[in-house]
């Protein structure tokens, strides 16, 4: 792989939480069940980047869950022959909630599907929305994101990676070429 270019630094990262915490108090401040569900591994640093954000600005403290999609994959068989099940943490009255699904790049679809799949195994929300970091394009199913950091047009030659601190060694998003 070769560097194209780094996006997003540190700051600019937490610029685009900050702004994506104020579109959602700004769309989900009249219900009063909104939790956010990070899906692993570096959606759910960013779920709970995006709660305390929400938390600073308006003193709500959003519950945040964790949704591991390696079961409901479509391509499993690819993956292993026996997957191995991992929990789900969602409020107990799902029904109850507006979901906001949080992950770091969205590029065919297909692992949003998988944690909608997730959740809805666990009970049917009020709603399910979705906030990203970056959306690549590439879309091969009808979703679309409620909130995203950036836009990043991209060929299908190119890889977008995400390192959060914590998980990696620094916070920042860059672009290679395959």
């Amino acid at each position: 792989m070769e560097l194209i270019t780094e996006l997003m630094d540190q700051a600019q990262i937490e610029r685009s939480l900050t702004r994506i915490a104020h579109e959602i108090i700004e769309r989900d401040s009249s219900s009063p069940n909104v939790c956010l569900v990070g899906i692993k591994r570096r959606g759910i640093p960013l779920a709970h980047k995006l709660a305390e954000n929400i938390k600073k600005y308006t003193s709500v403290e959003l519950p945040v869950g964790e949704v591991d999609i390696s079961l409901y994959r479509d391509d499993l068989t690819e993956l292993s022959e026996a997957p191995k099940t991992t929990n789900i943490i969602l409020p107990d009255n799902i029904q109850d909630y507006v979901v906001i699904l949080v992950d770091d790049v969205i590029y065919t679809g297909r692992t949003i599907r998988a944690a909608i799949d997730a959740v809805f195994s666990h009970g049917r929300p009020k709603a399910i929305q979705l906030a990203v970091l970056i959306d690549r394009g590439h879309r091969e199913l009808p979703i679309r994101p409620d909130f995203v950091g950036k836009n990043v047009p991209t060929s299908r030659d190119e890889l977008i990676d995400v390192s959060i601190d914590g998980i990696d060694d620094e916070t920042v998003v860059k672009l290679y070429k395959l």
